[in-house]
């Protein structure tokens, strides 16, 4: 088995860089035990569950008694069990018992990233319950919190309760304010009643942030308030909750995602009633970044098995990796993932500043949290996908087969465009942040300044990126104040163009750190900004190895 740090060396680079050296120092070692477990035994047991070891719904007991039960193989619960003990969720929101202190968000992502490569379906519970832990911690109340956030953030040294989130209703999608989900009060409690239609970790989850209507609430998203449901009752006995049926999914098959109903099941009003869907967007966000996260997961994972797969295939009497074209594919997907990881990192230190301490953050910092995680996380699943395609084709007719993992990575890549809001559903958060925030002022000085401050080797690759940033204010400048069709029409295409320029800007700065992401950053510059037919420079096969490798090769004269 190779080495975390000849693998990924970015990985390690940008957590150098938003790490102190204490946690960094831990984080390399607890980090490369994990990646060495990812890629043996978790992902050996990722794919029986994948093929034969599917949940299964046990609707009855012998004797006909409704109990609701998702079964999972065992080396599914293996997976859970190891993942959850590294403190992947814990370590947030506890102190790290080696180090006395807490560890972070920056951390945790890393872990994400890893766990992704292997298996996307646990990596869901997980993100449920990171959400459901910042749902107790940061909004509910004492009583609440005491009781069961020790448990949500367990190590193993007491129960795990792992978490869900369930807001989809069958009439709403992504139309929360449509949810009908009824909350009744009773007492020091409330009882819920209706039906959840897309319940991810249903079964598996010891409690679940709901969202539902108190009685007498107003319509729409602010008639939402927020609940938190254990599954069982302290006698072990179902609380009131039924599974229909679990959902037969293309992909991410191990997370157990069901249709469940509410009838008059205990729950826990979180926080304020009034502020129910703040809450969960504040939870949607955190599950946003993990969507990025596992993206770019699956991405360095399609990426490692073509390159692997290509210095190995012989085909008309040479190495795959002999060819120009093979070659320029594997240098683009290469920039490519570097770049958005390198991204991603940046955008979970904003998260990090601003969702650990959201009353010490002004409205400027959210609005630029929420726009970095909306753009991101619309384009790493695009991408994901684009780099199971490329993995499948390096592959040829083999990479079609179950026998290797590609099939799989495309399958679970797919559910990454819907989880956590569509592409379109992302634009119009964009277009919002702009007209309320006017988020895109800030976007735009903040990329001028970025730009400016280029050093002089790298400054002339700029180019395109200044003509692209110019040409969007001047687009803004023509869209705003036009009637609710035209902007909403292009908020997408907005969008898409903000996160180019973007990542532009990551791959220019990180151009300065050294003469091999200087290449990264003209490659990745080529595929946003290049529309030429012919490439002059042919960078990815002249400087295959170093892109690669690592490796210094001379030029061809």
């Amino acid at each position: 088995m190779r080495r975390l740090s000849d693998v990924d060396p970015n990985l390690l680079a940008n957590l150098k860089k938003y790490l102190d050296k204490e946690l960094y120092a831990y984080a390399e070692k607890e980090l490369e035990q994990f990646y060495q477990l990812c890629m043996t035994d978790i992902d050996r047991r990722a794919v029986h569950t994948d093929r034969e070891g599917q949940p299964r719904l046990i609707k009855y007991d012998r004797f006909g008694n409704e109990i609701s039960e998702v079964w999972v193989n065992e080396g599914y619960q293996q997976t859970a069990k190891q993942t959850y003990e590294t403190g992947i969720v814990g370590y947030v929101h506890k102190p790290i018992p080696e180090l006395g202190r807490k560890g972070n968000y920056i951390y945790s992502y890393a872990q994400g990233y890893l766990l992704s490569q292997v298996e996307t379906g646990v990596y869901c519970p997980v993100t449920l319950t990171m959400a459901t832990a910042y749902l107790l911690e940061h909004f509910a109340d004492e009583n609440l919190k005491k009781k069961y956030l020790p448990h949500v953030i367990s190590t193993g040294e007491i129960e795990l309760y792992e978490g869900a989130t369930f807001l989809t209703e069958r009439q709403g999608g992504s139309d929360v304010g449509a949810n009908a989900v009824r909350a009744v009060l009773c007492g020091d409690h409330y009882k819920l009643f209706g039906e959840k239609y897309f319940a991810s970790n249903a079964g598996r989850c010891g409690v679940a942030a709901v969202l539902a209507r108190i009685d007498g609430s107003e319509p729409g998203t602010k008639g939402l308030s927020l609940f938190l449901v254990p599954w069982r009752n302290e006698d072990g006995t179902l609380n009131s909750i039924q599974i229909r049926r679990l959902k037969d999914k293309l992909g991410v098959r191990a997370v157990p995602s069901a249709e469940v109903v509410f009838d008059g099941a205990k729950a826990y009003v979180i926080g304020d009633p009034k502020k129910g869907f703040y809450y969960m967007m504040e939870a949607l966000n955190l599950s946003r970044v993990c969507n990025a996260v596992g993206s770019i997961g699956i991405m360095k994972r399609a990426l490692e098995e073509a390159k692997q797969y290509a210095a190995n295939r012989t085909a008309f009497g040479h190495k795959l990796t002999d060819y120009p074209m093979v070659r320029e594919t594997l240098a683009d997907l290469t920039a490519r993932q570097e770049v958005q990881t390198s991204a991603c990192f940046e955008m979970i230190s904003v998260f990090e500043r601003v969702m650990t301490a959201p009353d010490e953050a002004t409205e400027e910092e959210k609005a630029w949290n929420r726009l970095l995680i909306a753009l991101l996380k619309m384009r790493t699943a695009e991408e994901a996908i684009a780099f199971a395609h490329e993995a499948i084709e390096m592959h040829g007719g083999n990479g079609y087969i179950e026998d290797f993992v590609t099939p799989r990575l495309l399958r679970d890549a797919q559910v990454l465009t819907v989880w956590e809001g569509t592409a379109n559903i992302l634009g119009l958060e964009v277009l919002r942040l702009m007209r309320k925030y006017r988020v895109h002022e800030q976007f735009i000085a903040k990329m001028a300044e970025a730009l400016s401050s280029l050093s002089d080797d790298v400054e002339p690759l700029a180019s395109p990126v200044k003509q692209g940033l110019h040409e969007l204010a001047e687009a803004l400048k023509r869209l705003d104040g036009q009637p609710e069709e035209v902007q909403t029409f292009h908020a997408k295409k907005i969008a898409n163009r903000l996160c180019d320029i973007y990542l532009s800007v990551v791959a220019l700065e990180r151009a300065q750190e050294n003469e091999r992401n200087c290449l990264i950053a003209q490659l990745f510059l080529q595929h946003i900004w290049n529309r030429h037919l012919v490439d002059e420079q042919m960078l990815s096969v002249r400087h295959f190895e170093v892109i690669i490798h690592g490796q210094r090769q001379l030029s061809p004269s």
